[in-house]
């Protein structure tokens, strides 16, 4: 186990130097000059290469690279073009409003999805089944946007149940800092819920099949220790699989999410430091979500072991 632990955080190494190396060269190849944009419409030539020269954007490309991953060794992910500040600080600044809509809408969705689609699958081929698969292609078909719009215009301006926009952080109390969060949440969660509820219901169904669960339904055990114990612990390891690979979505998600509910996390931040084409704040936050991503999936890895004893490294 210890081995198999060491190997794939090991592992972890080449893949985030292929990130680095893919998203530095998206941007660097990108057209737009962030030289240009700096010196503004009224620069002459002159102007544009002189900020070049100091921004180092006349160096060869693995020349920069190079001088990318030295810092990036040494977690310094730069200064920003525009505001002068090291990267880190802004990301530092920005990180808490992200990490809570994301920690709280892994919560919402998997204490939502999971028992939907245990029930579904329990009462297969009636009209709660079919509920919950509407609602799954309703949470797939309908842009995270849209369902924020909406929320916000009835839950927020119509009803005045909650904020409509902004952000408490939590020091300042648990009641407004989840009043705040609560509808960026729901719909950042409601693709994630109807992911993890179809794969639940499809992996139960299976589950339901099998004859040791139809030994303990005629041993007389109740419907929900057969659910919940038994059916749903050989499960697990499908779900726990896709509840890994949803967090794709969310960070994806994020940056619409925050932008909708004008939320001052790393999704706002990437879309301004974009706009700007502010390469270094780019290249941090990118850098950021996807060493997430990689330790969430590892994690997933890891606790394949805790649901199926079968499976060893």
């Amino acid at each position: 186990m210890l081995a198999y632990v060491v190997r794939r955080v090991l592992a972890t190494i080449p893949v985030m130097l292929v990130v680095a190396f893919v998203v530095f060269s998206m941007l660097m190849l990108a057209p737009g000059d962030p030289a240009a944009v700096i010196a503004g419409d009224q620069a002459t030539p002159q102007d544009v290469e002189r900020i070049r020269q100091a921004l180092g954007l006349d160096r060869p490309f693995f020349v920069q690279f190079a001088d990318f991953l030295w810092r990036l060794v040494h977690l310094d992910l730069g200064t920003s073009i525009f505001t002068n500040l090291p990267v880190t600080h802004m990301i530092a600044q920005r990180i808490e409003p992200t990490l809570a809509l994301m920690v709280l809408t892994i919560v919402l969705a998997v204490s939502v999805a999971v028992p939907l689609g245990v029930v579904a699958a329990w009462k297969a081929g009636s009209w709660i089944d079919r509920g919950v698969m509407l609602f799954a292609v309703f949470g797939f078909s309908v842009p995270v946007f849209v369902v924020g719009y909406l929320l916000a215009y009835f839950v927020a301006l119509e009803w005045e149940l909650l904020p409509v926009q902004g952000y408490t952080p939590l020091s300042q109390g648990f009641l407004p800092f989840l009043e705040n969060l609560i509808l960026p949440a729901i719909a950042l969660g409601t693709v994630y819920i109807a992911l993890i509820a179809r794969i639940t219901r499809a992996t139960m169904l299976e589950v339901l099949a099998q004859d040791y669960i139809r030994t303990a339904r005629a041993k007389g055990l109740g419907t929900r220790p057969i659910l919940f114990l038994h059916a749903l612990k050989n499960a697990a390891v499908p779900i726990s699989t896709v509840v890994g690979i949803g967090i794709a979505l969310l960070i994806g998600g994020a940056v619409v999410t925050e932008s909708v509910f004008a939320i001052p996390g790393l999704g706002r931040l990437t879309v301004d430091a974009i706009l700007r084409r502010d390469y270094p704040v780019i290249q941090g936050v990118v850098l950021l979500f996807s060493f997430v991503y990689v330790l969430i999936n590892l994690l997933i890895d890891l606790l394949y072991t805790l649901f199926d004893p079968r499976i060893r490294y």
